[in-house]
């Protein structure tokens, strides 16, 4: 009965008919200034649903006010993993780069955003061992914590079934770091996507492992990273396969998590009603995946964006998706829709409202692309 029901929604994929809803045309942009709100604030929640792909270019949509790159040129030939927030002192960035994903000269770069643009990349993290060997770093994520003090997660490891949690911190948004030192043994920290603050002051962050199949688990922590819990993993035995969670708040205290899928070719979803403290079984949405990262956050607003790869193969196209309730949803924007590789979203939603998000652009750049909210529900063409 499952497998009939997964590929009822593959043909429906394929044909552009889920939900029955009509594929709507992006629309055409206007311009404004941007700003970010810290990770902390992302604390609300997208679900999964369904959705109908678009074809239109982000060129196109008049809800894309800003398109840009975080650089022209770098000392590195390719990035990815990029991550976002907001500090007191505006936007930052960060991403892995170096001569290919793998190699040991990948490190983590970093730039912030002011009133003449991006400043140029520089490296704040490198996988040099104590044992005298340089590993590869691996997916940064930027936290802005409640103090104020400017955090970055990231793996060190020769690849990601055998890598290490690593953390350095800044107290001057992103100016100067500290020192690296490694996470507890078996913790990772956030693996890809931004940790959400709870109502009980813990930051709970989706993590996952890949040494025994992909598996996925949660950790927490209530005093800004110094101390950690760990769950145990929610897909445990024969159950789908799945990284990297984006962790999702709802209004009436659900929390909803979704799941990059190793093979189920799908977004993953589990839901839990206690606040973390257990989660429904892993099982499919209606929205695609080809096994590529997603992010998502909930808008003020309570609307849920998501930010995925609305196709069963390959990293194109790269659609905006909004839904009102975490089930049905819709293609508000399509960022890309050209061949090529367009992946790893990040997202946040700024203090003045604007949302933001920062993708690889075929593994040689970083895009950035800012969103007025009100647009995405605006009509095509303006009517």
């Amino acid at each position: 009965m499952e497998m009939r029901e997964t590929r009822r929604k593959i043909l429906m994929v394929r044909s552009g008919s889920i939900g029955g809803t009509p594929t709507r045309r992006a629309r055409r942009p206007s311009g404004a200034p941007i700003w970010f709100v810290p990770l902390f604030f992302q604390s609300f929640c997208t679900g999964a649903g369904i959705v109908e792909s678009g074809s239109a270019r982000a060129e196109d949509g008049r809800a894309v006010v800003r398109r840009e790159y975080l650089y022209e040129q770098a000392p590195f030939p390719e990035c990815h993993a990029s991550t976002i927030c907001e500090t007191k002192g505006g936007l930052v960035a960060a991403w892995f780069g170096g001569t290919e994903e793998g190699h040991a000269d990948v490190g983590v770069w970093f730039a912030r955003r002011g009133p003449d643009g991006w400043s140029p990349p520089r490296e704040i993290a490198t996988g040099a061992h104590s044992d005298g060997r340089r590993y590869p770093c691996w997916n940064p994520v930027l936290v802005a914590m409640p103090s104020g003090r400017l955090t970055l997660f990231y793996k060190v490891g020769p690849s990601p079934r055998a890598w290490w949690g690593m953390v350095v911190e800044s107290t001057d948004q992103g100016g100067t770091w500290s020192a690296a030192r490694a996470l507890p043994e078996s913790i990772l920290g956030p693996i890809k996507n931004k940790p959400v603050m709870l109502d009980d002051g813990r930051l709970l962050a989706g993590s996952s492992t890949e040494h025994a199949g992909w598996r996925v688990h949660m950790e927490w922590t209530s005093d800004e990273g110094r101390t950690w819990t760990r769950s145990n993993d929610l897909n445990p035995g024969d159950a789908p396969q799945a990284i990297q969670p984006t962790i999702l708040r709802h209004a009436d205290g659900a929390l909803q998590a979704l799941f990059r899928a190793r093979s189920a070719g799908f977004v993953l979803e589990s839901w839990s009603r206690d606040a973390g403290a257990t989660w429904s079984p892993l099982g499919p949405t209606s929205l695609p995946n080809p096994n590529s990262g997603i992010d998502g956050v909930t808008l003020r607003d309570g609307r849920h964006l998501l930010v995925y790869n609305h196709t069963p193969r390959g990293r194109s196209p790269l659609n905006v998706a909004l839904s009102t309730d975490g089930k049905a949803w819709r293609t508000a924007v399509t960022l890309e829709s050209e061949p090529g590789e367009f992946s790893y979203p990040a997202v946040i939603q700024a203090s003045d409202g604007r949302i933001h998000v920062t993708y690889t652009w075929k593994r040689s750049r970083v895009a950035h692309v800012e969103l007025d909210p009100e647009q995405l529900d605006a009509p095509p063409d303006g009517r």
